[in-house]
C-alpha cells in the first residue's frame, strides 16, 4: 500500500511524494521557552518522531527541524520577575525539553534553530515580502497585508469578512486592516532588540518559522508539524507569508496532531492547566507516557487523567509481557519441532503473524496511525499466547516465533515503545540457587557409581524446583525450565 497523508488544505488523503526524491524534509514547531514542556507540549514532538522513524523506515533521508522561540513577550516578563537574563531563561527551559525528549525517546531534530541566532535570515525575509508587495513598514513596526494574498484561510477555513466582523484596531495601532498581523515589532528601550532597516525591534511570532524553515529546508518542503492550536493564526500566517515571499508554495502537508486535554480543557501554560514533564516523570514511566500518546491516531484529542495513564500502564505491561515471553520462548536450549516440520499451533501463528503483519504496516500507511498499528500488536500478543498454551512451551516452531519477533522488533522501530529496543527485554540469564547446584553434584556423583535410579530421582528434584540439567562430554550444564502459559 501507498503511504497517504491527510492534506490540511485539500481536507482528504493523498499519495505521498517526497519533494526530493529519497529525501524528506520536516519542519517541527518548537517551544517557546518560557517554561518547562508539559506533556501536551511532546504530544507533537512524539507523534512527529515516530513519523520520522516510519519514513526512514521506509528508506528516506530525513532532515528534521524543530526550532526554539527564545525572545518572547513572555519570556521577557519572565526574566523580569526573575531578575534573570532572557537568555538564561531561555536555557533552562531548553535544557528540560532536552531532558524530556531523551526520557520519551524522541531522536534528536539534526537542526535546533534559535530565533535570536537567526535575525539576519529573519531580516532578509520580511524584506523579501516588502519588496513583493505584501508587507509594509509603519512607524517602526512592519506588517503582512492580508488582503493582498487571494487564498488567506484556505489552511485554516476560515472566511476572510466573517474574520474581520467584530475586530477592532486599537488606538495608535499603525495597520492599514485590521486583519494585518505584524512581522516586526519596534522594542521598547529597556526590552531586547536587534537593528533592522525599520529601526531597532525583534521579530513578531510567526515570521520565524517561515525564515528558518526555508532556510534548512528550501522553499518547497514535505512536512510541517505543530498542534491544532497553531493551525490559526499561527500557521495561516505562516503559509501566506511564505508563499508571498517565494511566489511558489511551502508544506506539502501539515501535520496538526489533536490536543490534550486535562479537567475538559486543554494542556496549557498560559492559564495554569498543566504538569510539567519534570514533576509527570515522578509518577509515571517514560515508556507508559510515550505509549499513552502513540496508542491512538495522532490527530485524536487525548483525554489526560490518572484513570487513563493507568490503562495505557496496564496496555504497556501486556505488550512488554508478551515480548518477553517471546524472548524466553527463543532462548537456548528451546525444545524445538524437528527441522523441516511445523506444528498445527505452528502453522497458525505463522498465519496470523502474516496478517498483522499486513495490517500492522497499512496502518502506519493509512496518515500514520499508529493507534491501529498498535492494536495488531496487541492481537500479535493474544496469538501467541494462543500458541504457547496449545503446546505448553514444548516443542516449538522456529518459523513462526521468528516472525513474531520480526514484526515486534520492526514495530519498536517504528514506534520506540521499549527503551533499548526489544532484545533489551531478553530475560536476564538467572543462575541455579546453592540447593539446585548440591543436587546437580549429587546426581553427577550417581552417575559415576552408575546408580541411574537415584540419578533420575535428582533429576526431577532439579525440575521440580525449575531448572534441568543438560549432560555433555563437558559435564553437565544448568539451564532454566520454561513456563509459558496465556496472558
Amino acid at each position: 500500500m501507498t503511504l497517504q497523508v491527510y492534506d490540511h488544505q485539500t481536507r482528504a488523503k493523498r499519495d505521498f511524494v517526497p519533494v526530493k526524491p529519497g529525501q524528506v524534509g520536516l519542519y517541527v514547531c518548537g517551544l517557546t521557552v518560557q517554561d518547562h514542556p508539559h506533556l501536551g507540549h511532546m504530544y507533537a514532538f512524539v507523534a512527529c518522531d515516530m513519523i520520522r522513524r516510519y519514513l526512514e523506515y521506509l528508506g528516506y533521508a530525513v532532515t528534521h527541524v524543530q526550532n526554539f522561540t527564545d525572545i518572547d513577550d513572555k519570556i521577557i516578563e519572565r526574566a523580569r520577575r526573575e531578575n534573570a537574563t532572557v537568555e538564561a531563561v531561555a536555557q533552562r527551559h531548553m535544557v528540560s525539553y532536552y531532558e524530556a525528549a531523551a526520557a520519551l525517546q524522541i531522536k534528536p531534530a539534526h537542526h535546533y534553530p534559535r530565533v535570536t541566532e537567526h535575525m539576519p535570515q529573519i531580516i532578509a525575509f520580511i524584506e523579501r515580502v516588502i519588496d513583493r508587495g505584501h508587507a509594509y513598514a509603519a512607524g517602526g513596526d512592519v506588517y503582512f497585508r492580508v488582503r493582498s494574498w487571494s487564498e488567506y484561510g484556505k489552511l485554516s477555513g476560515r472566511d476572510l469578512d466573517e474574520m474581520r466582523s467584530g475586530i477592532r484596531v486599537p488606538v495608535g495601532d499603525q495597520k492599514q486592516d485590521p486583519l494585518d498581523f505584524a512581522l516586526w515589532k519596534a522594542a521598547p528601550a529597556r526590552e531586547p532588540g536587534w537593528d533592522s532597516p525599520w529601526g531597532r525591534g525583534r521579530p513578531g511570532w510567526h515570521i520565524e518559522c517561515s525564515a528558518m524553515a526555508i532556510h534548512y529546508l528550501g522553499e518547497h518542503f514535505d512536512f510541517h508539524g505543530g498542534g491544532r492550536d497553531l493551525l490559526f493564526p499561527h500557521h495561516e500566517n505562516e503559509l501566506a507569508q511564505s508563499c508571498c515571499a517565494t511566489g511558489g508554495g511551502y508544506s506539502n502537508f501539515w501535520l496538526h496532531n489533536g490536543l490534550l486535554v486535562l479537567g475538559k480543557r486543554k494542556m496549557s501554560k498560559s492559564d495554569g492547566n498543566f504538569l510539567d514533564m519534570g514533576t509527570l516523570l515522578t509518577r509515571y514511566p517514560a515508556a507508559v507516557l510515550r505509549f499513552f500518546l502513540l496508542n491512538a491516531h495522532f490527530r485524536s484529542q487525548l483525554e489526560f487523567s490518572d484513570d487513563r495513564l493507568r490503562e495505557a500502564a496496564t496496555g504497556y505491561a501486556r505488550l512488554e509481557r508478551g515480548a518477553q515471553q517471546l524472548l524466553l520462548a527463543l532462548q537456548p536450549p528451546a525444545r524445538l519441532v524437528p527441522a523441516g516440520l511445523i506444528s498445527l499451533p505452528g502453522h497458525q501463528l505463522l498465519e496470523a503473524a502474516a496478517t498483522r503483519r499486513q495490517r500492522f504496516f497499512a496502518a502506519m500507511d493509512d496518515d500514520f496511525n499508529s493507534g491501529a498499528a498498535i492494536g495488531e500488536l496487541f492481537g500479535l500478543v493474544r496469538d501467541l499466547n494462543l500458541y504457547l498454551a496449545a503446546t505448553g512451551g514444548q516443542g516449538l516452531d522456529p518459523e513462526p516465533l521468528t516472525m513474531t519477533r520480526d514484526l515486534l522488533a520492526e514495530a519498536d522501530r517504528i514506534l520506540g515503545l521499549f527503551r533499548g529496543g526489544l532484545a533489551a527485554l531478553a530475560p536476564p540469564a538467572e543462575q541455579p540457587s546453592p540447593e539446585v547446584i548440591a543436587l546437580a553434584v549429587q546426581r553427577e556423583d550417581a552417575r559415576t557409581r552408575r546408580d541411574w535410579a537415584a540419578a533420575d530421582l535428582l533429576r526431577e528434584q532439579i525440575l521440580s524446583l525449575g531448572w534441568d540439567v543438560v549432560d555433555t562430554p563437558q559435564g553437565y550444564r544448568l539451564s532454566r525450565t520454561r513456563v509459558l502459559a496465556a496472558d
